[in-house]
């Protein structure tokens, strides 16, 4: 293989060092991506990328943040890594002028939780993955060491720890243990934040793995003193992949791909990836819509442990007794927890209530971790829309914003002020929310924002043609309606409307830690349970593929529970893909 190197810029424009070996003879056209475990760097898979049985291949690796040749900083959030990741396939798509469809990713233990975050987060479309002893939960040995970090730093936020892990317990190939040791370029530290994000991560990522599609091989260790796994059994059995495969190679240590008998290994992620790229069958949406259904009827319907119970009911007594000291839960009670002037509440991150202990209160309603992740969903909003917005105005296009049901739309304010030659108009169901963004855009003597009073799912609201959008909003409204039905009349609307190649910005919530103890407590703007069922980051795309939209990008917080995405609309594409 011919080796080159280079750099890539990441999703926050830092450079990361990469490789990339291509075939002597002719290429397959197919791509793999070799991502190293902790501590290490792309160097060390050279050996990897250059087996026989991967010698047609184009192959790329990068080195992670503080690691191998990269100059950036490591990173104290784990999920900057599945960005990274994420911009790199990017970077890899567009310099071989290919699609994610022709990639297999090869991923070696912390490595393998980035990719299946990336592919349960991102629903890209890949051929494959294999995870090799991947680290969804790494044997720390001293009891509460999780959250001994956490809480150390509090104190510390840029605190450092050194890895117990020593050569011996990787491989038991002597020669490999003296490569380990003598290589100046293995990072021994790694940051205590991004350890326990990733911790947190991988878990979360195990007990939701019945929504990841994407063929899966898992190899795993069968003498692995670094991570538990068991775990990985526990990973595997839930995926819903259509072709999946777990292999426990007995007698390994972690390093798998440096063990004796790797050859094993190596030519299993082989075989598999041979048998995805042939692959032709793609998962079913209806099952996907099956698992979070069953999943929402059951947090409706199905019972509780008794202490869980009394904890539900104490909460909303006690909301209903004293919630309106609090402004937030005053808001949430009188018009719903799901409604716009809740939100425009929550955006303001402001405690406000009736006195002291009210304000108290309303800083702890405010810093729940889904009003923290809401917060985050409209900053990567406004990003994402600024950004669309300046490629228009780039190619001399007049930028004409639609929020299908934007509630008093504060964060199109923003952007109204921001870019006065744009123009937006904002639709909403409930009147207080018109009201509202129409007294806000008066107060700052705003021209280019309308309001109108419609209802998102209503055929008859999309009649209107006067105002052709070529960017369409979609954000925070699906994640409250379950039926798909409901959602694809309004996304036939959206299409009856959107300017041709025009650009759709949407939300999607494929994850949140809270959805029972909402249904429990909280009402919505129907004075209702709030009862919601989640969509894969898959099923929501397909939806809008469905229906002629490209998928862009995507940003996501940090504990993956709101992601906002941007695709353009391609009338061809919708007649091909309804054909």
């Amino acid at each position: 293989m011919k080796m080159k190197e280079g750099s890539f810029e990441s999703f926050d424009q830092d450079q990361l060092f990469y490789r990339e070996w291509k075939p002597q003879g002719r290429s397959n056209g197919k791509i793999l991506i070799l991502l190293h475990r902790g501590h290490e760097h792309s160097a060390r898979l050279d050996s990897i990328a250059n087996q026989s049985c991967f010698a047609k291949y184009n192959i790329y690796s990068y080195d992670n943040r503080g690691h191998g040749h990269t100059k950036a900083k490591a990173t104290y959030e784990f999920m900057n890594l599945v960005r990274d990741l994420d911009a790199f396939v990017k970077f890899v798509c567009a310099k071989e002028n290919k699609k994610p469809r022709d990639i297999f990713i090869v991923a070696n233990s912390v490595a393998g939780v980035v990719a299946s975050t990336w592919v349960h987060d991102y629903a890209p479309d890949i051929r494959g993955m294999a995870l090799v002893a991947p680290a969804f939960k790494i044997k720390l040995y001293m009891p509460f060491a999780n959250e001994l970090l956490k809480l150390a730093i509090r104190f510390k936020a840029d605190l450092n720890i050194t890895s117990y892990v020593k050569s011996k317990f990787l491989t038991h190939d002597v020669s490999e243990q003296e490569k380990y040791d003598s290589d100046s370029l293995i990072t021994p530290n790694i940051p205590a934040r991004q350890l326990t994000t990733l911790l947190d991560t991988g878990k979360r990522i195990v007990a939701d793995a019945n929504l990841i599609t994407v063929p899966t091989l898992v190899l795993s260790a069968g003498k692995d003193y670094v991570v538990d796994s068991q775990v990985q059994g526990d990973f595997y059995a839930a995926l819903s992949s259509v072709h999946k495969r777990f292999t426990r190679l007995d007698n390994f240590y972690h390093g798998v791909l440096y063990e004796s008998n790797a050859q094993i290994a190596i030519d299993e992620i082989a075989s598999f990836a041979d048998e995805c790229f042939r692959l032709r069958s793609k998962p079913r949406l209806d099952s996907l819509v099956t698992i979070t259904q069953k999943e929402s009827d059951k947090i409706a319907y199905g019972t509780l442990p008794l202490i869980r119970q009394l904890n539900y009911k104490a909460q909303k007594f006690m909301m209903s007794k004293l919630g309106f000291m609090s402004e937030g839960m005053k808001i949430g009670l009188k018009y719903g927890f799901d409604s716009g002037v809740t939100l425009d509440h929550v955006y303001r991150n402001k405690a406000m209530g009736a006195n002291p202990i009210g304000r108290m209160i309303d800083r702890n309603y405010l810093d729940s971790i889904g009003w923290k992740g809401i917060r985050q969903r409209k900053i990567n909003s406004i990003k994402t829309i600024r950004s669309t917005i300046n490629e228009l105005l780039g190619a001399g296009k007049t930028p004409r914003i639609l929020d299908i049901a934007g509630g008093p739309a504060r964060y199109l304010i923003e952007l109204a002020t921001e870019f006065k030659d744009a123009e937006f108009q904002v639709r909403d169901y409930q009147s207080q929310n018109v009201e509202e963004g129409k007294a806000l855009a008066e107060e700052l003597n705003l021209s280019n924002i309308e309001y109108q009073q419609t209802d998102a799912f209503d055929p008859a609201s999309y009649e209107d043609q006067s105002f052709k959008p070529n960017i369409v909003v979609v954000s925070g409204v699906f994640e409250l309606f379950g039926d798909n039905k409901l959602v694809e009349q309004a996304i036939k609307g959206i299409t009856s409307m959107i300017e041709a190649e025009g650009f759709l910005v949407y939300t999607g919530q494929p994850w949140h830690p809270q959805l029972e103890q909402i249904a429990r407590v909280l009402g919505n703007h129907q004075q209702q349970n709030w009862i919601m069922r989640r969509r894969s980051q898959y099923e929501l795309d397909t939806l809008f593929a469905n229906h002629g939209f490209t998928k862009l990008g995507m940003e996501i917080d940090n504990w993956g529970i709101f992601t906002v995405s941007v695709a353009q609309y391609s009338t061809a594409r919708r007649s091909k893909s309804q054909n």
